[in-house]
């Protein structure tokens, strides 16, 4: 039987935690921590995600900060930001582009993807100052639901930035034998059969059918693709790169999209910003 992990309620419990930190942290030093983020344009998906995000903080009892940039802004502009951030002592993480990623202080990279950060979680013996969220999220869940995995094979599909790349080291660093399938990869479904965790983020709906997985296998569906439906007033629903109803009775769990993957990681988000502030107060 598998089990359909419920991941707003793994995130639930893990706001919880922070926000009696927080709470702590405020009646201990008087202090709160901070996220700024930076919004360009009018893109409805990036406000929308936004939103969400501050809707969090603000559940948690983080300070948020919101800078507002018109789209045909200058890279200089948004770096000012940046800068003003940098500086700004309430601020202990920050949100924004891959272009500016360099200029963001390394002790505020809350998303963990900073070059340097990368680099020392593929490292063995050093240790980044943030895990990236993704990453965080999957290795969460592995050991929430009691999975072994050490000497675990996992197969991660997609080498993304966000997703993939840091998935692949951070399981490397808890023992696991790690192989990526990529674009290139030849027969991917081979490689994947073999797998007792799988972690996908490519985009591809259903392209994980259900004879792709080992018997027990637990599966991690970060991928999140819009799709038409007229059945649904939207006209569109959002569906994961494994194939659910395939997966179900052959995976031994399996996180459901939407929902599920989701909330666990703007959890893991807020809990890097309570740690750069706990690290910048020197509060233990």
């Amino acid at each position: 039987m598998t089990t359909v992990i419920d991941g707003r309620s793994i995130a639930n419990d893990i706001k919880s935690g922070i926000t009696r930190e927080i709470c702590r942290m405020k009646n201990a030093i008087g202090k709160l921590p901070g996220l700024g983020f930076i919004l360009v344009g009018k893109r409805r998906d990036s406000q929308t995600f936004i939103r969400i995000k501050i809707k969090a903080c603000n559940e948690v009892g983080i300070a948020s900060f919101l800078a507002e940039l018109p789209e045909d802004c200058t890279e200089d502009e948004i770096l000012n930001v940046v800068s003003s951030y940098n500086q700004n002592p309430a601020v202990h993480g920050r949100l924004d582009g891959e272009k500016i990623m360099n200029a963001v202080s390394l002790e505020k990279d809350v998303d963990g993807l900073n070059p340097t950060n990368m680099g020392n979680l593929a490292m063995g013996g050093r240790g980044p100052l943030f895990i990236p969220c993704g990453a965080k999220v999957c290795v969460e869940l592995l050991l929430r639901y009691g999975v072994e995995i050490i000497g675990k094979k996992a197969v991660v599909i997609g080498r993304s930035k966000i997703v993939g790349l840091p998935t692949s080291l951070l399981l490397q660093r808890h023992h696991a034998t790690v192989s990526i399938v990529h674009a290139f990869t030849k027969d991917p479904e081979l490689i994947t059969s073999e797998a007792d965790i799988v972690v996908t983020d490519v985009g591809v709906p259903n392209m994980v059918k259900g004879h792709w997985l080992k018997q027990g296998a637990f599966v991690i569906d970060m991928g999140t693709t819009l799709v038409k439906d007229a059945s649904v007033s939207s006209g569109y629903r959002v569906v994961g790169d494994v194939c659910f109803e395939e997966a179900i009775g052959v995976a031994s769990a399996i996180t459901p999209v939407p929902g599920s993957v989701g909330p666990v990681t703007i959890s893991m988000l807020l809990s890097n910003t309570l740690d750069s502030a706990k690290r910048a107060y020197n509060f233990t």
